[in-house]
Order: C-alpha cells, then structure tokens, then sequence
C-alpha cells in the first residue's frame, strides 16, 4: 500500500508542478506595464458562450476592485470569441473601452491585457493591470462555462 501512496503523491506532485510552470509562464509573459497593455494572447478555443461565461465573470471580478464604470479601459483587443466578449462585459459593466491609440482622460485610464490558455481540460484566464493581476481557472461546459478554482488575485504596491 506504501508504494501506490508515494507513487500517488507523486503524480499529484507533478501536476501541481505542471500547473504552476503554466501559470508562471503566463505571468512572465502577459502584464500591463507603464507603457500600457501588452498584445493580449488567447490560445483557447472557446466558444461563444464560454467566452461570454467566462468574460462576464472576470469583468465582475474587476469591477469589484476598481468599481464599476469607474474609468475608460485601454486594451488590445483581437477578433477572438474571448476577445470580443470581453469588450462585450466591460461595456456592460460601464467601462469605456479605447485602444492604446485613442486618446482618452489619462487619470483614469485602466490599462488591461488579457491571457486564456488552456491545460489538461481546464481553460486558464488572467487579466492583468499595473495595479493588480486576476487569475482562474475554468471547466467548459456545454452551455458556457463555470470556475473550477478559486480567484486569484495578485496586488502590486
């Protein structure tokens, strides 16, 4: 018995471990600096409704750390189904969306990048500021999609 333990542990080791190299590799790469928002990045494929499903629960996310229709947000945005979605919450929720080229009210600017990547069955979703970095993970289903992780957020000072 012993041996299926330890060899047990060891797989929930490396998945843990496959999940954190994922997660690490997305921060590295996807944050919005003082420049502004980097290219967001979207390697899932989602459909529509989980784009909307996921983007809806994110925008609410934000929205209860910056308060809703508090700001115009900037981001780069690209004709993927999360994409689109996004912009579709953000509006809902009152934000002003611009592009990095239009000019808006800098003292309120929400500078915002995006990451959806997907790993063992689960699509894994970040959006990232200069001031804080929100992460989850969600199970697509067939009408959209639910979390399946807690929300993670990372605060800069």
């Amino acid at each position: 018995m012993a041996t299926f333990r330890v060899i047990g542990s060891f797989k929930s080791l490396a998945r843990i471990a496959g999940v954190a190299v994922i997660c690490a590799s997305i921060g590295a790469c996807q944050t919005a600096g003082e420049a502004g928002p980097t290219a967001s990045t979207d390697k899932a494929e989602l459909s529509e409704a989980a784009a909307n499903s996921i983007a809806g629960d994110m925008v609410s996310r934000l929205a209860e750390l910056v308060g809703p229709a508090t700001g115009t947000v900037v981001l780069k945005a690209n004709s993927s189904p999360f994409s689109k979605a996004l912009l579709s919450a953000l509006k809902r929720w009152g934000y002003a969306v611009a592009t990095p080229d239009q000019k808006a009210d800098s003292s309120k600017l929400i500078q915002l990048a995006y990451v959806v990547d997907s790993f063992e069955g689960s699509v894994l979703v970040r959006l990232s500021t200069p001031r804080f970095d929100l992460g989850r993970g969600y199970t697509v289903t067939g009408t959209g999609a639910v979390p399946s992780s807690p929300l993670s957020i990372l605060r800069r000072n």
